[in-house]
């Protein structure tokens, strides 16, 4: 197989994966490839289709876009049945191998089950290194595959209690959607930390991460899975399970703050909305005066049309950006790749020339794309350059499915406010507080008791222990599952 080697594009946190499965229709896998595409924005290294007809899983899985691989009628001929399950994939555990694409499928003595899954097992490792000595041989380097071990070990009877068994052993953040035979099936982690939402197309069900891929095939929105429970559709009926010892809910901030699509419903309101309150807060907090807001295009757009609204200050695209750049991108010589973000973002310098500006993101990681957007302003005139960041300091790394640097590489886990500024030659820089950020989304503030949120990319308060660890480091699935392989 020839590795393809890709060169990723985009300067901050890398999203999660996108999952869909739908039941009971003819054009299972259309409306699959239809719903991965909405959900492109959480994954573009890998997509996956596989398809079950009654008697037969069909599989096809391809490197890249939906777009550019599920676009042919003969591939989703390849596909027939009217249950079917999809996979966008942004690695977070695993290497870039076509091994690793999802759904993954297994035949086991309950009958076939395919699998896709959103997010990170924290202690898929630990897992893993029993079932070896057990006897179990893995095909691929992601923690996925742990999963489909341990409901094909399993001794119940039914395909829905091995999934009960299999997910009463992992830890983490997960969203999993799963066909056996005629049966959808839809996990939602005890703290609901990775999303999952259930939607009806006549007489389908759908099972997927965003309700945006739900918009795009024309199905009503019904409700979000809920934190710890297990949904099956079984004879055309949507049933519920829920196991775990009840929790309650910490959805991860992160899809608020930047990785849902932003017409995407998350607790009763878009991202959009919640985005544009996080703007309206930061000004709320702030004090200054500047002729013109401009956001970071496109993930600052919302949180800087809130705040030039609340301060009355006009809003205007100070950056332009090109829109076929993509989320990853082919960087073939030195010579391109020492463009940096101006591939991606150019300077309106008829907007910005001799104004104040206030630059509005939606967060701040390593910096280094920030210090590029400050210095290419001031090269297009602007007079002064003030850096908005519409959520915290990101100081600690994740390990619930967002491909998050280290802490070494986190600016703001290393630096002092005062000192990011310097770093990236701004006048000014103010990030939200948290408790502002919690005041945006409709709380008092922050319980500190039992935060409402997962927000550990803040304060390093993880709710799921990490139990993987080597020597006295704990440390993501990524380097240890992609150590040894690379094809």
């Amino acid at each position: 197989m020839q590795k393809i080697k890709y060169k990723n594009y985009n300067p901050k946190l890398k999203e999660e994966c996108g999952v869909f499965g739908i039941s009971n229709s003819l054009e299972s896998s259309t409306l699959t490839a239809l719903g991965l595409h909405a959900l492109q924005h959480r994954g573009q290294e890998g997509c996956g289709i596989v398809s079950y007809d009654g008697k037969n899983y069909h599989s096809e899985k391809r490197f890249g876009l939906v777009g550019d691989n599920f676009n042919k009628e003969k591939i989703l001929k390849n596909l027939p049945g009217k249950f079917a399950v999809g996979h966008n994939r942004y690695s977070t555990t695993g290497s870039a191998a076509l091994r690793n694409i999802q759904p993954f499928f297994a035949d086991t003595n309950a009958g076939g089950i395919a699998i896709s899954h959103n997010g990170n097992l924290t202690n898929a490792i630990t897992l893993r290194n029993k079932l070896v000595k057990e006897g179990a041989i893995f095909y691929t380097t992601s923690d996925t595959e742990t999963i489909v071990q341990l409901i094909a070990k399993s001794k119940r009877e039914k395909t829905i209690d091995r999934v009960i068994d299999a997910v009463f052993q992992i830890q983490g953040g997960y969203a999993l959607v799963m066909i056996a035979q005629n049966t959808l099936i839809g996990v939602r982690d005890p703290f609901g930390i990775r999303p999952l939402v259930i939607g009806k197309l006549k007489n389908s069900y759908v099972f997927t991460s965003e309700t945006c891929a739900l918009d795009i095939i024309g199905a009503k929105f019904i409700r979000e899975v809920e934190n710890g429970e297990i949904v099956y559709v079984e004879n055309n009926e949507l049933k519920s399970l829920k196991p775990f010892p009840p929790k309650k809910i910490k959805p991860c901030v992160f899809e608020y703050i930047y990785f849902s699509r932003p017409d995407s419903i998350l607790n009763g309101k878009t991202a959009y909305e919640y985005r544009k309150k996080f703007g309206e807060e930061l000004a709320n907090e702030d004090k200054i005066k500047a002729d013109l807001v401009v956001p970071v295009p496109d993930s600052g757009n919302a949180a800087a049309l809130g705040y030039s609204q609340k301060l009355g200050i006009n809003f205007d695209l100070g950056l332009i950006r090109n829109h076929y750049v993509g989320r990853t991108f082919i960087e073939p010589t030195q010579k391109i790749r020492s463009f940096g973000v101006k591939l991606k973002l150019n300077a309106n310098k008829s907007s910005i020339k001799d104004k104040k500006i206030i630059l509005v993101d939606d967060s701040l990681v390593r910096g280094t794309t920030s210090y590029k957007i400050v210095k290419m302003l001031y090269d297009a005139g602007a007079k002064e350059v003030h850096l908005r960041i519409a959520s915290p300091e990101i100081k600690f790394p994740d390990y619930y499915g967002i491909d998050m640097p280290t802490k070494k590489e986190l600016l703001a886990a290393n630096k002092s406010v005062d000192e990011i500024c310097d770093f990236i030659n701004a006048k000014s820089l103010k990030f939200l507080s948290l408790n502002g950020l919690y005041k945006a989304m409709g709380f008092e503030g922050r319980n500190n008791s039992y935060p409402q949120l997962t927000d550990h990319y803040f304060t390093g308060e993880y709710p799921v222990e990490i139990v993987d660890e080597v020597g006295n480091d704990k440390i993501t699935q990524l380097s240890l599952l992609s150590a040894n392989s690379n094809n």
